[in-house]
C-alpha cells in the first residue's frame, strides 16, 4: 500500500505538469520573463553590439536549457524536437530559404522602383541585428512551437495547433512600437502558417528556428527595414522607399504587405500539404482514443 501511493504521487505530478494547460502556463510564464531579460540586454548594450551578441548567445542556450530541464524532469519525455541529428540541415536549410524569402520581397521592390538604394554602411552595422534575430527566432520558436503549438495539438490535434498557435502570434506583435492590427492578421496567416507548417512537417524546431532568424536578420542586417512594428535600425544598405502601403507594409514593415503573404504563405502550405501526404497530422485525444 506505502509502496503503490509513493509510485502513484510522482506519476500523478509529472502527469499534471506535463498537461497542456499548466505546461502552456509555467514554461509560457518563464520564457515571457526570460524573453524581457533578452530585451534589457539589447537596451543595455545597444552601444556594444559584440557583447549584446554574446549575452544573447548565453540566454538562448539557458532557454534551450530551461525547455529540455522541464522535459526530462517535469514531463519525464525524450525531447525529440530538439534533437541533434540532422539539426545542421534543417537549421541551414532554414536560414537559406528565410534569407530568400525575404530577399525576394525587396526584389520585387525594387523592380517595381519601390525600393532604391542609395549607398552602403560599413559591414559592421550588419552586426547589432544578430542579436536581435537569434532572440526572436530562438524564444519565439520555443513558446509559440515548441510549448503553446504542441500543447494545443496533444489535447485538440494538428489543425487546431495551427489555428491557435498562429493566431496568438500574430497578436502578440500588436505590442511592437508601431504594431497594427493589419500587421498582426498579416503575421498570423503568412508567419504563422510558415513556422507551424515547418514543425508539423520535421516534428522539430530547427526549421523553423531558422526560418525565422534568417527573415528577420536579413531584414534588418542587410536591407535596413522595419521589422514586424519595431523601429527600423540601420544595416548594409542605405535605400530609400516610397510605395504604396500594400506593396511596402508601411510603418509595420513587409510582413504587412502582399507580397510576404503571398510568398509565405504560398511556401506554408507546401509544407503542410507535405505534412498531410507524409502522415504527420495529429487528430484530435477524442479521436485518437476512439
Amino acid at each position: 500500500m506505502t509502496t503503490t501511493t509513493a509510485n502513484t504521487l510522482p506519476n500523478l505530478a509529472h502527469r499534471i505538469l506535463g498537461s497542456p494547460p499548466v505546461r502552456v502556463t509555467l514554461l509560457g510564464f518563464i520564457f515571457v520573463i526570460m524573453m524581457s531579460l533578452n530585451n534589457d540586454v539589447m537596451t543595455s548594450y545597444a552601444g556594444e553590439p559584440v557583447k549584446a551578441v554574446l549575452h544573447i548567445i548565453a540566454l538562448a542556450i539557458a532557454g534551450f536549457a530551461v525547455y529540455l530541464g522541464y522535459a526530462y524532469f517535469m514531463e519525464k519525455r525524450v525531447v525529440s524536437e530538439l534533437a541533434l541529428p540532422g539539426m545542421g540541415r534543417q537549421l541551414g536549410l532554414g536560414l537559406l530559404i528565410g534569407a530568400i524569402l525575404y530577399a525576394a520581397c525587396e526584389m520585387i521592390l525594387m523592380a517595381l522602383g519601390i525600393y532604391r538604394i542609395v549607398g552602403l554602411n560599413p559591414l559592421s552595422y550588419m552586426v547589432p541585428a544578430m542579436a536581435m534575430a537569434l532572440s526572436s527566432s530562438v524564444y519565439e520558436e520555443l513558446l509559440f512551437r515548441g510549448v503553446l503549438y504542441s500543447s494545443v495539438e496533444q489535447w485538440f490535434g494538428s489543425w487546431a495547433a495551427l489555428v491557435v498557435s498562429s493566431l496568438v502570434f500574430g497578436l502578440t506583435h500588436l505590442m511592437n512600437p508601431q504594431g497594427t492590427v493589419e500587421g498582426a492578421l498579416f503575421i498570423a496567416v503568412e508567419a504563422g502558417i510558415l513556422l507551424a507548417g515547418a514543425y508539423m512537417l520535421t516534428r522539430r524546431l530547427w526549421l523553423s528556428i531558422g526560418f525565422h532568424m534568417a527573415w528577420n536578420y536579413t531584414q534588418s542586417a542587410i536591407f535596413s527595414s522595419i521589422v514586424s512594428g519595431n523601429d527600423a535600425q540601420q544595416g548594409l544598405i542605405r535605400s530609400t522607399v516610397n510605395g504604396p502601403d500594400w506593396l511596402t507594409g508601411g510603418s509595420f514593415g513587409v510582413e504587412s504587405s502582399v507580397l510576404a503573404l503571398l510568398l509565405c504563405t504560398t511556401t506554408g502550405i507546401v509544407m503542410v500539404v507535405m505534412a498531410v501526404k507524409r502522415g504527420k497530422i495529429v487528430p484530435p485525444i477524442w479521436k485518437r482514443s476512439a
